[in-house]
């Protein structure tokens, strides 16, 4: 923790949150998940204050994510992306959290464009023709991030119990003729006003049917489209630079070829690739792991800015910071687990392992934060320092669906003690 891990332009560069050699990571893993690290430390920390101070969206940063590639990490290489797998997208993504919360938690909703329609889709079942359309549908989408740095958020939430899987997206798409006619409300859209496309989850109905979750459509929506409107306002508590204003959709026209899903795959998604709603969880494990990094720099006197007054010499400071150190590496550990196991049609025991996973991350971010705080005393208060902002963002974690700590628990409490089927008579 202490040494530095190397250099650049000055910049005493901070380690890997998860070492290579202890982790097992290819030498190509680690050059993305290397690159993430270093841009968020050199570019993206010294910008995150004024994100959080003005609410506003941190586009500087995915002018820097273009130029490096990391618009792409998760395009398939044959389509000129990294590549990158679900394991490997999400320990990039953490560090990038480390440095940036509202950063790291819009780049997923980017990614999960990419992710889902690329190394995800190609788990599912698909005819032969549906996976030719697919293959020539994502092409249009990934050309658009690669070549001109399209970004793409992923409007989730209505307010309902849609998000969290309990019933179909009022959201509704109308068959017409080459395509649908798309209306309906999304609210904590993040990077509202800021992305180029709105990759919508929906309902398709048509005339005379029933909305049913089977029929739901994911579709790329051009944020220039006639019918898009993006409203209120957005002061929230944390994740002040993700933006996620509400977002209105009426009578929009979206053409076949924007599915960046063919239909029923992400249904079939839903039910067989469940971490695939996991992928908020890689911002709070930086988050967590920036608590302890900042408190042991403080300790040590060693926060940049500050001046170098050493508190380590407290009984009670070395105290914390080994609570802290457990806590980090019991959320770390089951957190890499989790992440590494996705795939589609885990176990039970995978399944269960992700929820507490998820849980564990979202409230231990905070608890760390918390402590963070505590130990450092008066001064991590101040805005001119990261932790209080750092505190505030892990507070959020916890209440984003699909997956909320509350739902967590009721998972993993009933789908332990009951089998697919069993009920009590």
């Amino acid at each position: 923790m202490n040494a530095p891990a190397s250099s650049l332009d000055g910049i005493v560069l901070d380690k890997p949150m998860f070492d290579p050699k202890a982790f097992r990571l290819n030498d190509e893993q680690v050059g993305l998940i290397t690159k993430a690290r270093e841009l968020a430390q050199t570019n993206f920390a010294p910008r995150a204050a004024k994100w959080d101070r003005e609410a506003i969206f941190p586009m500087e940063n995915y002018r820097d994510m273009h130029k490096a590639g990391l618009l792409g990490i998760s395009v398939p290489k044959a389509n000129g992306g990294s590549g990158a797998d679900y394991q490997t997208y999400s320990l990039a993504a953490a560090e990038i959290g480390r440095y940036c919360g509202a950063t790291a938690l819009t780049w997923n909703m980017h990614v999960c464009s990419t992710l889902w329609s690329g190394p995800l889709a190609d788990d599912l079942d698909m005819d032969p023709q549906m996976r030719a359309d697919h293959e020539r549908r994502r092409a249009v989408h990934y050309k658009r991030i690669l070549e001109d740095g399209a970004i793409y958020a992923q409007p989730f939430s209505e307010g309902g119990a849609a998000a969290a899987g309990g019933v179909a997206f009022g959201t509704e798409a109308k068959p017409v003729e080459g395509g649908w006619l798309v209306s309906g409300k999304k609210i904590f859209a993040s990077l509202s006003g800021s992305a180029d496309y709105y990759g919508v989850l929906c309902t398709e109905v048509a005339e005379g049917e029933k909305a049913t979750r089977r029929n739901t459509l994911y579709l790329a929506i051009s944020a220039k489209s006639e019918g898009v409107s993006v409203v209120g306002d957005w002061d929230p508590l944390g994740m002040r630079g993700t933006v996620s204003r509400t977002l209105i959709f009426k009578d929009v026209f979206v053409p076949e070829d924007s599915a960046l899903m063919p239909r029923g795959v992400y249904f079939q998604a839903a039910m067989r690739w469940p971490h695939m709603f996991m992928t908020l969880s890689p911002t709070y494990m930086g988050l967590a792991q920036a608590s302890y990094d900042f408190t042991v720099k403080y300790l040590r006197g060693e926060v940049p800015g500050m001046p170098p007054v050493k508190r380590r010499m407290y009984p009670t400071k070395q105290i914390a910071v080994a609570q802290m150190q457990v806590k980090l590496e019991q959320i770390k550990g089951i957190w890499f687990q989790a992440v590494t196991e996705a795939r589609a049609n885990p176990t039970k025991e995978q399944v269960l392992r992700a929820y507490a996973a998820q849980f564990t991350v979202m409230e231990g971010a905070n608890e760390l934060a918390a402590l963070a705080i505590r130990t450092c005393g008066g001064q991590s208060m101040l805005k001119t320092l990261p932790l209080e902002r750092i505190y505030r963002d892990s507070r959020c974690g916890a209440l984003m669906l699909p997956w909320t700590a509350e739902l967590c628990l009721d998972r993993i409490g009933r789908e332990a003690l009951y089998e697919p089927g069993e009920k009590d008579e």
